[in-house]
């Protein structure tokens, strides 16, 4: 389910936006990069934060994330971060995973 008020839920729905998706899933750039390559993966579902992903969509978020990173031609070369509350650094209140590269 989308949350409407949401900025990330309406950026995974996004076709001008998105750079890679799947049925559960999107990735888009960074507006803010911290390397030459910095998108964010999402789910399109509205998940607030790590704490908040069921067991049944965690496997899924991690393949999203490998797949993006093959998408890029990054794989095996790449970091990732996840910020969960504020006090994690959480700026959006929808989970997203930073994946970057050099």
């Amino acid at each position: 389910m989308t949350d409407n008020n949401c900025l990330f839920c309406k950026l995974t729905q996004d076709p001008s936006i998105v750079i890679w998706e799947n049925d559960r899933f999107a990735a888009f750039k960074d507006i803010h990069p911290k390397d030459r390559i910095h998108v964010l993966v999402a789910p399109r579902e509205h998940v607030e934060n790590l704490d908040q992903l069921s067991k049944e969509l965690s496997p899924d978020m991690v393949e999203a994330v490998q797949e993006v990173a093959r998408f890029l031609g990054v794989e095996g070369g790449y970091r990732i971060q996840v910020n969960v509350g504020r006090a994690g650094g959480q700026e959006i209140d929808h989970l997203h995973v930073h994946l970057m590269a050099k």
